[in-house]
C-alpha cells in the first residue's frame, strides 16, 4: 500500500491537521521500521475529518465536509 501513496499530498494533509510529522518520502527499508509504519497507519487509517472542507489542489474548489461526508457536488 505504501508505494501507492501520493506523499506530497499526505505530508500536506498531515501538516494541515497538525498530525504527527510524516517524512517527505518513505525511508529505505521502511517495511521493517515499526515507528514509521505506526505513524503512516495512524495518518491513513485512524484520522477522520468530521467537519471542515476539502480543497482541490488543481482547481481550488472547496467541498464542505459534514458528519464525515464530503459533498463533492
Amino acid at each position: 500500500m505504501t508505494p501507492k501513496v501520493e506523499w506530497v499530498a499526505l505530508v500536506q494533509a498531515a501538516d494541515t491537521l497538525n498530525l504527527e510529522e510524516v517524512s517527505k518520502e518513505p525511508n529505505e527499508g521502511y517495511e521493517h521500521d515499526e515507528t514509521f509504519l505506526r505513524k503512516i497507519h495512524h495518518v491513513l487509517l485512524e484520522v477522520d475529518v468530521l467537519e471542515g472542507t476539502l480543497q482541490c489542489p488543481e482547481s481550488g474548489c472547496l467541498f464542505p465536509i459534514s458528519c464525515g461526508i464530503p459533498n463533492m457536488l
